[in-house]
């Protein structure tokens, strides 16, 4: 896939480009707002970021206390070495339990399994019951953005699909009247499935529970009607005490959307009688990760999605212009350790500027990262013109009088040439935005001129 060839598609359609940008800025602001209201915020980024990096260190051994503490709950624990592996273990509960339609609540990690499609496939009906995730379900669409699934839709659009789908109101473009739509159509779905999944936002290594945030309640309204719930967990996700969930409780909701806490945080440490948990411990490339020593700091993300909402690249191009199931700065960095040559362009889509570094709440080195990528791309993937075109310009660059020669002839040429070969395809630069107009002299010449 090509980033830029991607980007340059939603691109096409320059006043939904400046809305979803000035959106996303909105969110952004908003997490400033309220993180200036904690006075020890930084100290809670730098205690996330500790307590990540322990878990890194040993997270073997927290995985196992995990496993142990939740078998002697009550949980059924599984192991998934990767997303086929996954999947296949949730089709078999299904199948163990004759269901042949479920609920899910968000969960990043079977979008990045591709669980839908699969079960669907097998002939089980899947229905995504966060709002957002159901309207791009609607649209046969993967999400765009990991926290604002159907951020890059409008209002209109919605109230149109909604027609369609739903029967409402056709030019009915009222949240809340689209809202309590999709609650009445949700809630049938809900009475009849036996079979419920979520994600984890974070599981407990000393009590063997897990929690579930979301803002809608849909998580808690599929688990406690169904007979089975199945929650699918990276391993990552690990923290080894209940008291550190108060550091990431307090960090995720505020960078996410601005919000003092979710809705629902929802602990789940045993089955009710009569009704099982099961738990799915997915790595899927996680511990490849883990042993790139560059690279290994991206996995203490939480999915607050905080990079995208303040990378001027991401929020200019949209999230499906990154072909990924985690689009933006993180999913820049962990995109290529899956499939290097398919996402070699995503490390360069960022201006590197550092806000998402900024930004991120456990304190992840995001544009390090990304620079690094770049380095490990280009050994590998490097272009023959790119490199030709890099030595050329040290060549110049060394040599002052090299350096005053083509300057000049850049001046002259950008002043005579036709505007046909100025913006020929060759000049990327010249794609999206005008050259600047062509200063008269140097600022050498210009000194030597004009000092006293």
């Amino acid at each position: 896939m090509s980033h830029p060839q991607a980007a340059s598609e939603f691109l096409k359609d320059q006043a939904k480009a400046k809305w979803h940008d000035e959106t996303l800025w909105f969110v952004r602001d908003k997490r400033d707002r309220i993180s200036k209201t904690i006075p020890e915020w930084e100290d809670l980024r730098n205690l996330a970021s500790q307590i990540k990096e322990n878990v890194l260190s040993k997270l073997d051994s927290y995985l196992e206390e995990f496993e142990r503490n939740a078998i002697q709950n009550g949980i059924t624990v599984h192991w998934a070495k990767d997303a086929e592996e996954h999947n296949q273990i949730v089709l078999s509960i299904l199948q163990k339990q004759k269901c042949t339609a479920i609920v899910k609540s968000k969960s990043i990690l079977t979008e990045e399994c591709h669980l839908n499609p699969y079960l669907e496939k097998n002939g089980i009906e899947v229905v995504d019951t966060d709002l957002g995730e159901r309207i791009v379900q609607f649209l046969n669409q993967p999400p765009s953005h990991i926290v604002l699934p159907a951020i890059h839709l409008k209002k209109g659009e919605i109230s149109d699909l909604f027609h369609e789908k739903l029967h409402t109101e056709k030019g009915n473009e009222d949240p809340t009247y689209l809202t309590q739509a999709a609650r009445v159509h949700l809630r049938e779905k809900f009475l009849k499935a036996k079979v419920a999944i979520t994600g984890v936002n974070f599981a407990v290594a000393e009590t063997g529970e897990f929690v579930v945030c979301t803002n809608e309640g849909n998580a808690d309204m599929g688990v406690h009607l169904a007979d089975v719930h199945i929650a699918c967990m990276g391993i990552e996700k690990i923290i080894p005490r209940r008291k550190d969930l108060g550091v990431f409780l307090r960090l995720l909701a505020r960078s996410a959307t601005g919000q003092p806490v979710t809705n629902y945080n929802s602990h789940f440490r045993s089955p009710a009688t009569g009704k099982e948990i099961h738990v799915i411990l997915v790595d899927n490339g996680r511990t490849a990760q883990l042993g790139r020593e560059k690279f290994r700091n991206s996995l203490k993300c939480i999915r607050c999605g905080a990079c995208m909402n303040t990378c001027p690249i991401y929020r200019r191009s949209g999230g499906f212009s990154y072909g990924s199931t985690v689009p933006g700065p993180i999913g820049s960095i962990l995109s290529p350790g899956l499939d290097m040559k398919k996402y070699s362009t995503l490390p360069f889509a960022s201006t590197l500027c550092g806000s998402c570094s900024d930004v991120c709440p456990v304190k992840i080195n995001i544009h390090e990262q990304l620079y690094e990528w770049r380095q490990e791309i280009t050994k590998t993937h490097g272009e023959l013109g790119k490199g030709l075109s890099m030595k050329l310009a040290n060549g110049i660059f060394k040599s002052p009088l090299a350096y005053k020669i083509s300057g000049n002839l850049m001046r002259t040429a950008l002043k005579t040439l036709p505007k046909s070969l100025i913006y020929h395809p060759i000049n990327s630069w010249g794609k999206g935005r005008n050259l600047p107009d062509t200063p008269e002299e140097s600022f050498k010449e210009w000194y030597q001129k004009n000092r006293k």
